[in-house]
C-alpha cells in the first residue's frame, strides 16, 4: 500500500499546497521552510532586518546616532565609569545594523565619532580617524551579515566587533595613533572591552529579534 500523508490534519489530495512554516533558527543561519500538501519542502527566504526609509525608522536612527555619539558616551563620563571597558559608542551602531542593515549601520558608525567631537570633544583628534573607521565597520559587517550572508544575530554581531576592533586596530597604526609596539597597542585597545563586547553579543541579538517584531506588527 503507497504511505499517505496528511499535513496539519488535512488529507492528501488538496488542490492547494498547505504550508506549515517552521522557523529555524541556529548559531549561523535563519531561514522559514514550508512543507506543502505532497510532502515536499519548500522554502521561501526570511527577511532578518527591516526597512531603513520612512519617518518612524529616520527618527529611531537619529536616537540611536543621538545615543551612540553623546547619551550614552555623557552618561558613563557622569557616572564615572570606564569608557574602555562600557564602549558606550559601540552598542547603539552594532543595534542599528542589526536592526536596519548595512546603510543604516555604517551611516549611524561613520557620523557617531564626528558628531561626539562635534559635541564633547571627544575621541581626541589624533584617534578620531581609526575610531570612524572601527564603528563604520560595526554598524556595516553586522548589516551585511544580516541582509547579504544571512547569518544569526549572535554570529552577525560577532563577526562585527572582530572586524571593528582589527580595523580600528590596523587603522590607529596607520595613522600613527598608535605606537609601533603592536602587541602592547593591542592588548591595551582591546582587552579591557572584552566583557562588555561578550555582553553586546549575548544581549544585543535579542534587543534587535524585540524590536524588528514589534516594528513588523504595527
Amino acid at each position: 500500500m503507497r504511505a499517505r500523508r496528511c499535513v496539519n490534519g488535512l488529507p492528501p489530495g488538496l488542490g492547494r499546497p498547505v504550508m506549515l512554516l517552521v522557523e529555524l533558527r541556529s548559531f549561523g543561519t535563519e531561514q522559514e521552510v514550508g512543507v506543502n500538501a505532497m510532502g515536499s519542502a519548500v522554502g521561501t527566504p526570511k527577511k532578518l532586518t527591516i526597512p531603513d526609509t520612512g519617518l518612524r525608522a529616520r527618527s529611531v536612527q537619529a536616537v540611536l546616532l543621538a545615543l551612540s555619539a553623546a547619551i550614552l558616551p555623557a552618561l558613563c563620563h557622569v557616572a564615572g565609569l570606564p569608557v574602555r571597558w562600557i564602549l558606550p559608542m559601540h552598542w547603539a551602531v552594532l543595534l542599528a545594523g542589526l536592526i536596519y542593515g548595512w546603510r543604516a549601520g555604517a551611516a549611524i558608525g561613520v557620523l557617531a565619532p564626528s558628531v561626539s567631537f562635534l559635541v564633547s570633544g571627544m575621541p581626541l583628534p589624533h584617534i578620531l580617524p581609526a575610531m570612524t573607521f572601527e564603528l563604520g565597520a560595526y554598524g556595516l559587517v553586522a548589516g551585511a551579515c544580516r541582509q547579504w550572508w544571512r547569518l544569526g544575530g549572535i554570529a552577525s554581531t560577532l563577526v562585527a566587533i572582530v572586524a571593528g576592533r582589527a580595523i580600528f586596530v590596523a587603522a590607529a597604526l596607520l595613522t600613527g595613533a598608535a605606537t609601533p609596539a603592536f602587541a602592547a597597542y593591542a592588548r591595551a585597545a582591546l582587552l579591557p572591552g572584552l566583557a562588555a563586547a561578550i555582553v553586546q553579543v549575548l544581549l544585543l541579538p535579542v534587543v534587535a529579534a524585540w524590536w524588528a517584531r514589534r516594528e513588523t506588527r504595527s
